[in-house]
């Protein structure tokens, strides 16, 4: 496919200039071949160089910069900001085998999400040009990680706006509609086909850390049990890493039934026991704001309250 050319209207090239990597239906003058989902290349008013990214007509940010730089956006490229985003998370599996390994512009590569769980890669293409290249991704995923197993999860609102229906499915390996098991200091099982997100809340992993390090601190000077208050506690991130230290009295509420059932497994699971160290769980499905009604009008108090 022929490479389109975007002209920038006059005055509008400085915020491409500095590096944003969106471009809006406003700024732009005209454009010259360009092909929904193909390449293009962002030129100012006259004619020079800026960027070079991707087009769709139907989004409101209607070009999505890949580089500053001119080069072809071809397998090499592909290869080398692969690579890029995946040597630059090496560091994160001593905290565990689930975590970020692609996000989309911060790694710019706009429009692609990749996480890892354990031996699955989980991706997200959020834009017509990510999706017509996710079989080109997922094969440089498999060889650049050496995990064999990539599931698309593509069922966000964004895809919508880029005129693209949900996408599921294994695209490479055979998905048997089965729970992964991850491990980040405890052990949780996650639902990458239905689950939020691509299965689990990722990005609250140092946060649990830092929960289940702040509850360690705490019982160090307790005499009881600390008590607990976990709100919207989905599949039990944060009660499971609270109780590493045990003699934690939690109280998890999330409206989904499944959310819940699955955070209680993943509690059991970590070997809790609720009969030693005063540790014990409840799982509640409520509304979450109903029940803070209800805890204020029962004037229940808590050590910790959990709220994201």
């Amino acid at each position: 496919m022929a490479e389109g050319v975007v002209r920038i209207k006059r005055g509008r090239e400085k915020p491409i200039r500095k590096r944003h990597p969106w471009v809006f239906s406003g700024a732009i003058a005209h454009a010259d071949d360009a092909a929904d989902g193909g390449l293009v290349t962002l030129v100012d008013h006259k004619n020079r160089f800026l960027a070079r990214g991707y087009w769709n007509s139907k989004s409101q940010i209607q070009a999505r910069i890949m580089s500053w730089r001119d080069e072809p956006i071809d397998e090499g490229w592909w290869r080398k900001m692969l690579a890029r985003a995946i040597d630059s998370r090496a560091g994160l599996e001593a905290g565990g085998d689930a975590y970020r390994l692609v996000n989309a512009e911060n790694d710019f590569i706009p429009g692609l999400i990749v996480d890892r769980y354990a031996d699955w890669l989980v991706l997200q293409a959020l834009t017509r040009y990510i999706d017509q290249q996710k079989e080109r991704i997922a094969e440089l995923l498999r060889e650049l990680t050496g995990i064999e197993n990539v599931y698309e999860r593509s069922d966000v609102d964004a895809r919508t706006k880029e005129g693209l229906a949900p996408a599921f499915g294994a695209l490479r390996g055979q998905f048997l509609a089965e729970l992964v098991e991850i491990s980040e200091g405890a052990r949780f099982q996650v639902d990458i086909e239905r689950g939020h997100k691509t299965g689990f809340y990722l990005d609250q992993r140092e946060n649990r850390r830092t929960l289940a390090e702040l509850v360690g601190d705490c019982l160090e000077t307790a005499g009881d049990a600390l008590t607990l208050l976990n709100m919207f506690c989905y599949t039990g991130g944060f009660v499971v890493s609270a109780g590493r230290y045990g003699r934690v009295r939690s109280i998890n509420v999330d409206s989904s039934y499944a959310a819940l059932e699955l955070a209680e497994a993943n509690f059991e699971r970590n070997g809790y026991d609720s009969t030693k160290h005063g540790e014990t769980a409840e799982f509640i499905q409520a509304d979450a704001f109903d029940y803070l009604r209800h805890c204020v009008d029962e004037a229940m108090t808590f050590d910790i309250v959990v709220l994201d």
